[in-house]
């Protein structure tokens, strides 16, 4: 079991989400933190958190700590691998905030180094770097933070669209389209309501197949 794990681990997966999680950081750290705006997720609640508890609780600390169940999340609906590459880069991330906040010689306590006060040129750069971070993330297998949001987007289910549609999920797609149009169209909507009978029959027959395989361990 360990082996097949192993195996499915690449050393560039791991320098990509190294990259990805320095990328993050420096995005962070250098241009969103030190004017008090706030990245979305565990970022921006991370962030939040430090400016308003005591100096020894980090940002890095409470990245560590929110990023918890949402990694046990992770290892539940994607797997051990995921959840690696996922840790490795929180780690990562949260390592590199740490070192640019507390230990390297930049001031990101009232401003950002690199762009002053001004809030825009801070969100927009800060914006862009950490979603170049994130990307590389999720394009590597892993994930900064957040993950509840992904992944509730990338399980989504075919042919149940809640006006939102899945990574690679054209399928989706079509189903809101479809819906969009059968408001007008009854032949449509007839033949909608059909198809989404068939599919409950299709995950019936699969829960009661897999019920008989768990009885069967």
């Amino acid at each position: 079991m360990k082996k097949n794990i192993l195996a499915k681990l690449s050393p560039f997966h791991f320098l990509m989400l190294l990259i990805a999680g320095i990328i993050n950081a420096i995005g962070v750290t250098l241009f969103i933190a030190p004017v008090q705006l706030y990245d979305s997720g565990i970022s921006g609640t991370s962030i939040l958190l430090s400016q308003l508890t005591p100096d020894y609780l980090s940002l890095s600390f409470f990245l560590i700590l929110l990023n918890i169940p949402l990694l046990l999340f992770g290892f539940k609906r994607q797997g051990a691998v995921f959840s690696i590459y996922a840790i490795f880069t929180v780690c990562v991330y949260s390592v590199a905030a740490w070192l640019i906040t507390d230990v390297l010689p930049i001031d990101v306590s009232i401003a950002s180094p690199l762009a002053g006060t001004d809030l825009f040129l801070c969100a927009l750069f800060g914006g862009i770097i950490s979603g170049v971070g994130s990307g590389l993330a999720i394009r590597y297998g892993g994930a900064m933070d957040g993950m509840d949001a992904l992944l509730a987007t990338v399980q989504m289910p075919s042919g149940i669209p809640v006006a939102t549609v899945a990574l690679n999920g054209a399928k989706n797609a079509a189903w809101l389209a479809a819906e969009i149009l059968a408001l007008s169209d009854d032949t449509l909507a007839g033949k909608l309501e059909a198809e989404r009978v068939s599919m409950a029959q299709q995950i019936a027959a699969k829960e009661e197949k897999l019920q008989n395989e768990l009885k069967e361990l």
